[in-house]
């Protein structure tokens, strides 16, 4: 789905929380009146097996197709199918979307769509006094309600009095949508979610043919169920134009200042990533070879890559992580772009491997998509813990360049900015995401190929060295003196055949070596490739020389930003600094950070960038943590750098 956005500007995220009144306009032809809002925040909760993520992607479809920012947040539970009804059970997806610039799925949801009790309950907590709350009344009868610990029903008893309550029977209402199409009632019954789309997208006055289009196309070989479907979609969209109960709908204007001119899509993080890796595979001209073990949050990107063979992509779904990461460099010493995608238990798993790539000196793309650990930990939860794994989780002194986007879209930039350190340094690549990003989507502006980076790289092809008796000879770890890469050499090429294996090399030949002298040299000599990886410089956004810089990595960028933005909307100064690279460090960081009094380091782990920080600049950086498995808030934020910036 792509819209085109016109005139750039920058906007704010808001000082306060999501905007529930605005500005009011004269009814609809049906008499009801439609108020405009600035953003609005919903969240689709209800049983694993309700849809709720289709749900939520849908209606993410027809907001950016509008043209709105927005910004989305899936959670769901590990388990593949929890009792239904049950709190473990619970599926949930929050979309923010505004008429701005916004850089999070919001604090807050205005809107609660709660499919069953246990939604209801799982959810209420985050729910703001006023806030609207539909719930399917068909499911909160005596024994879900048991299930979850209610003794009376929430929609009787009074304890959602501060709320705006819309009791719907979403599944009775679709049951008799469908009665002409010979379903029988559970049939009938998995539509409730397209029921409660439809209501959604008529309060929102949302586009609709492309949902009808969805449907067709995923049930089209079984066009009767595409068909009930678009029904159910459709009468939840009547239902709100004729009900009494929804007397009010909201207008939320296209985005139009937000973005610079072009062409956007939806993207969420592991497609972004995805493609990013298809680009500068393209742009390096090699092929692509992708060995992956499937683990959650990081399979999407192996489902994706599948796809693209037409772009010379291979993918290969290896018995387990070591064979994975193992085919990859296999391939990348064949002369691909070698590229193995895990998450936390992954690289453990892949350490070794990932150390001959640093002694082979071959360029590998290691993408974790980080979860919460340790262990299996929260498979579809998000954290920021692997980041010490990165920098030193292998055996011996064998240092690896790290690169973490901050938003979903930048995700694609990050894995071209990861391949040309790659490809250019010959050097294994840690790609650091995580599963807010990696699932989580926003609007991305489709590059023009002009613009992205020529990455092409130049294979060894003739003899570089020259031996006493003037005889010429192939020396493989005869380095560039720039940037101390040594030669790529594709196997089968006359005359530049090698050693290769694991045991140190003797530099220049590549012959195996016990010499201490030599080993000393080459350790050293990888450190200083690393270090001398040309990075850009840290941007410091400080317009108000402020006293206090709030530093960050990966994907806290949104919520610091959104909190920073407040704090400024409120009159304290504070300044900003978000790290894409790691390892290197950008060469301006120290001096960067000593210009402040106080550099607080939020962190979604217990402290891993901030224990970098003063080991390598001995300054006191403070920390403020969280590994709850969910992404900051921005309020929360706001709150704890407010109190730091007063200390």
């Amino acid at each position: 789905m792509t819209s085109q956005v016109s005139s750039p500007a920058e906007q704010s995220d808001g000082a306060g929380g999501a905007v529930v009144g605005g500005q009011r306009t004269p009814g609809t032809p049906d008499g009801k009146e439609v108020r405009r809002l600035d953003r609005v925040i919903i969240r689709f909760a209800g049983d694993s097996g309700d849809g709720m993520q289709l749900t939520g992607d849908r209606f993410t479809s027809e907001t950016a197709s509008f043209g709105n920012d927005l910004s989305t947040l899936p959670n769901f539970p590990a388990e593949i199918r929890a009792p239904a009804g049950t709190l473990p059970g619970v599926s949930s997806f929050q979309l923010h979307f505004a008429d701005h610039d916004i850089l999070t799925p919001g604090d807050a949801p205005n809107v609660l769509v709660a499919m069953n009790p246990a939604a209801l309950k799982a959810n209420i907590a985050d729910v703001p006094r006023g806030a609207e709350i539909i719930v399917n009344t068909d499911e909160f009868t005596k024994r879900p309600m048991a299930k979850v610990g209610y003794e009376t029903s929430p929609l009787e008893d009074g304890s959602l009095a501060a709320y705006n309550l819309h009791p719907v029977p979403l599944t009775t209402l679709t049951v008799e949508a469908l009665k002409d199409f010979g379903l029988s009632r559970k049939e009938a019954e998995r539509s409730k979610n397209m029921f409660a789309l439809g209501l959604l997208s008529w309060m929102y006055h949302r586009p609709t043919e492309a949902t009808e289009s969805f449907l067709r196309q995923k049930f089209a070989k079984k066009p009767e169920i595409a068909e009930a479907n678009i029904v159910a979609f459709r009468a939840g969209w009547n239902f709100g134009e004729t009900t009494e109960d929804f007397a009010v709908s909201y207008e939320v204007a296209p985005a139009t200042q937000a973005f610079p001119t072009g062409t956007y899509r939806n993207i969420s993080g592991n497609l972004a990533l995805s493609y990013g890796l298809i680009a500068a595979s393209q742009q390096a001209d090699l092929p692509l070879y992708l060995g992956s073990y499937p683990i959650t949050p990081a399979s999407d990107i192996l489902h994706e890559l599948s796809k693209h063979k037409n772009f010379g992509v291979r993918t290969f779904q290896a018995e387990d992580e070591i064979a994975g990461i193992g085919a990859a460099l296999g391939a990348a010493f064949g002369g691909a772009l070698g590229v193995t995608t895990t998450s936390g238990p992954g690289v453990a798993l892949k350490s070794e491997t990932i150390g001959l790539a640093v002694s082979l000196e071959l360029p590998l793309l290691i993408v974790d998509i980080q979860r919460g650990g340790p262990s299996t930990g929260l498979p579809t939860k998000t954290e920021q813990a692997d980041l010490l794994q990165a920098m030193y989780g292998r055996n011996g002194e064998a240092p690896v360049p790290i690169v973490a986007p901050r938003t979903p879209a930048d995700c694609f930039d990050a894995a071209l900015d990861a391949a040309r350190i790659a490809l250019t340094y010959r050097t294994p690549v840690f790609l650091l995401s995580d599963g807010y990003l990696a699932n989580g989507s926003e609007p991305w502006r489709i590059p023009d190929v002009a613009d992205l980076p020529d990455l092409k790289v130049k294979f060894a092809t003739d003899a570089n060295h020259t031996l006493a008796d003037g005889t010429e000879v192939f020396w493989p770890y005869k380095r560039d003196p720039e940037t101390l890469a040594r030669p790529w050499a594709v196997p089968g090429t006359p005359g530049l055949e090698h050693r290769i294996g694991g045991i140190e090399k003797q530099d220049g030949t590549g012959n195996i070596s016990y010499d201490p002298a030599n080993h000393d040299l080459m350790v050293r000599t990888r450190q200083a490739k690393i270090d001398g990886i040309e990075v850009p410089d840290l941007a410091v956004d400080d317009p108000d020389g402020a006293s206090t810089l709030v530093l960050g990595w990966g994907s806290t960028y949104g919520p610091i930003t959104a909190a920073v933005r407040r704090l400024r909307a409120a009159g304290t100064p504070v300044a900003q600094a978000h790290l894409r690279h790691i390892n290197p460090f950008p060469r301006n960081l120290g001096e960067a950070l000593r210009r402040y009094e106080k550099v607080v380091v939020p962190e979604m782990n217990l402290g891993q960038l901030a224990t970098l920080i003063r080991a390598k600049y001995l300054v006191d950086a403070r920390s403020y943590n969280q590994v709850n498995g969910m992404p900051f808030k921005a309020e929360q934020l706001a709150k704890v750098l407010k109190e730091a910036i007063d200390d």
